[in-house]
């Protein structure tokens, strides 16, 4: 006979998502071992193996991954309808839980989620910020807050206002030496820093000037994933970079580093925040979209997610 508690499904899910039974128990609020313990138990009633566990690490066997997509989404439903329940208080309650990628998460932090903290004391916010793209609804989060165009289609967003704009920059010092590119076709002759995006890939420089849109392959002598790595490269001439424009805007007016191509990177969508259209939403996670919708001067309706057009691949 199958025995699984609903404490036991959440146990998967925690472990999965932290990769660590020490880690997951810390935020369930139990010993490693009783985890340990109900895990083994489970597998036993399953009748199959969940987990592949070495002394350094602990990850989902296929099989576990089969049966975490198939009860992520029904512990996602409950935990909407303990929500939904909390949410019949007058005053919102409870847990919301963000994921953002770093980038995003400074800019929402002061004032969004301090002034929604201020507003509403019982709630519990959890901000996760990482580099990975994640699938919200089976990573058990509420809401994620990302550049428009990472936003998956079949979400709701909400715009958070603010035009984004790129900045092509680099050193006087790189630029003394190398010349300074006229067009963003110059840079291939160019030492570039190169950023890895959250899925992988790498960023191709995205430029458009009298609607023509061009993406640029540049090569460099490094490839980073975190914007303070990136800036402070440019900084010490190691190359060109392409950094978002509120990262090094105080360096630019500085004269730390020297922007080119400006008429090239034009105004885009910026952060979004997203959910699944299909959730009945917390009274929490409404009080939360409400603040992000007035706080950005927002007063459309919210929308599927449109991107912005991208030049063909070449």
């Amino acid at each position: 006979m199958l025995r699984a508690s609903l404490q036991d499904l959440e146990a998967v899910a925690a472990i999965a998502r932290r990769g660590s039974f020490r880690a997951a128990a810390l935020d369930l609020g139990v010993s490693t071992t009783a985890l340990s313990n109900a895990i083994g138990k489970l597998e036993a009633s399953l009748g199959i193996r969940l987990f592949n566990r070495t002394t350094r690490s602990v990850s989902l066997t296929d099989t576990g991954q089969v049966f975490l997509k198939q009860v992520g989404p029904a512990l996602q439903d409950i935990r909407a309808a303990v929500e939904t329940a909390r949410s019949r208080q007058a005053t919102p309650s409870g847990s919301l839980r963000i994921n953002a990628f770093a980038m995003a998460a400074r800019e929402i932090l002061s004032p969004l989620i301090l002034e929604f903290l201020r507003r509403y004391p019982d709630v519990h916010v959890d901000l996760v910020t990482e580099g990975r793209l994640v699938d919200i609804v089976a990573e058990g989060f509420d809401l994620g807050v990302r550049v428009a165009d990472l936003v998956p289609s079949d979400m709701i967003a909400v715009s958070l206002g603010r035009p984004q704009r790129y900045a092509v920059a680099g050193s006087p010092r790189y630029f003394a030496e190398h010349g300074k590119p006229q067009g963003p076709s110059d840079l291939v002759d160019h030492r570039c820093i190169r950023a890895r995006l959250p899925n992988g890939a790498l960023l191709r420089w995205q430029f458009e000037k009298d609607g023509r849109a061009v993406q640029i392959d540049v090569d460099g002598p490094i490839t980073l994933d975190e914007a303070s790595l990136a800036r402070t490269a440019a900084l010490e001439g190691i190359g060109i970079g392409f950094f978002m424009e509120q990262d090094v805007v105080g360096d630019i007016e500085a004269g730390r580093l020297i922007r080119v191509l400006e008429d090239w990177t034009p105004p885009f969508a910026g952060l979004c925040l997203y959910y699944p259209g299909r959730r009945n939403p917390s009274a929490a996670m409404k009080a939360f979209i409400s603040l992000a919708r007035a706080w950005a001067g927002n007063a459309t309706a919210d929308r599927p997610r449109r991107s912005r057009p991208r030049a063909p691949r070449k």
